[in-house]
């Protein structure tokens, strides 16, 4: 463990002077190829760096923050689009929202208002549910395969959910700023639109949103009407998504991609799709209530995930590697403590 600690030590320490090279010297370029080229070689770096982790949480989530959102924030900035082409960020703001899935919130709520703030008791119940899900994971052997996938979906949820509230508190104590927030209790989705434009993981959305969905939108209006250019705007985002997953699982496992995974994103994709043709179609004449249309959503999110997510992620153990890893780092911290004490 203390390897691993050393190298993820390492790795932020390359992300960190890679960020202010940006700040300092990229920024100066005008925006367009000249900026691409300078900023290029930061993008492959931050591609090889996860690689050099090799527990699920830190390699993962290496991978997802700085290879893909990462990366992506910054070939908009390339061209002075996105977070990071505000002239007025200090270089702590422009490194922070380089680094970390985080997202200024560009109208935040007056101090005394708490709506874009979870409550202390809504975290609080998560982590007692969390606990559960790790504890239960020993009786495994003795559950249904589908109260198994169940769990599975909850750790997931309740992992990223935390995982990013908490680089999100951090940002929010150290730079003073007031952060999007990254999940909307996807659980209470009415539609595939709904789950992934608003609800699931939104920091990805907001990503992908003006690196493929605007670009792609763009180009189809000279095709197609503007009415239908979302179209297949939507569909290639999802692609894009598929192919970042696939990365995600490679640092992951360190294996053969699995179409699978992919798949899974394409066809979500396909519905979200569909969906949007129906409503402009029938011009919402035909929406469902919650109480039908919620849990259609939920239900073909967890069969679809069954199918296609969740084996490639059983394949390379990692709900239990995930759970190790919470043993290794109790233990670990335990001993940090009890040398701390010991040297008191």
């Amino acid at each position: 463990m203390e390897g691993e600690m050393r190298n993820y030590a390492i790795v932020w320490l390359q992300v960190l002077i890679s960020a202010s090279f940006i700040f300092f010297i990229a920024k100066k370029l005008p925006k367009g190829l000249k900026r691409l080229i300078s900023v290029l070689p930061i993008v492959c770096l931050f591609l090889y760096l996860p690689l050099n982790l090799h527990t699920a949480h830190l390699g993962g989530g290496m991978g997802f923050i700085v290879s893909w959102l990462a990366n992506f924030k910054l070939l908009l900035f390339a061209f002075d689009k996105g977070p990071l082409s505000n002239p007025r960020l200090s270089l702590g703001s422009f490194v922070a929202l380089t680094c970390l899935p985080i997202k200024i919130q560009q109208n935040p709520p007056p101090q005394n208002s708490h709506k874009s703030q979870k409550s202390p008791l809504n975290y609080a119940i998560k982590i007692l549910i969390f606990g559960l899900v790790l504890c239960s994971y020993e009786y495994g052997d003795y559950m249904h395969q589908n109260v198994v996938a169940f769990l599975n979906y909850l750790h997931l949820y309740l992992s990223l959910d935390m995982g990013l509230a908490v680089l999100a508190a951090l940002a929010r104590a150290t730079l003073g700023l007031e952060l999007e927030p990254q999940f909307n209790e996807p659980y209470l989705s009415s539609s595939l639109q709904d789950f992934w434009g608003r609800r699931w993981n939104l920091m990805v959305s907001r990503t992908l949103r003006p690196t493929v969905y605007e670009p792609t939108r763009d180009l189809a209006t000279r095709f197609v009407s503007r009415k239908w250019a979302a179209l297949p705007a939507v569909f290639m985002t999802f692609v894009v998504s598929a192919v970042m997953h696939e990365l995600m699982l490679y640092y992951l496992a360190r294996g053969v991609p699995s179409l699978d995974f992919g798949l899974f994103f394409v066809l979500h994709g396909l519905g979200v799709v569909v969906e949007i043709a129906l409503k402009k179609a029938f011009a919402d004449r035909c929406r469902l209530p919650w109480m039908i249309s919620g849990p259609l959503t939920l239900g073909f999110a967890m069969v679809t995930g069954c199918w296609l997510f969740l084996p490639p992620l059983r394949q390379c153990n990692q709900f239990e590697r995930m759970a190790e890893e919470y043993v290794i780092v109790g233990a670990w911290i335990k001993k940090v403590l009890k040398s701390a004490i010991n040297f008191q």
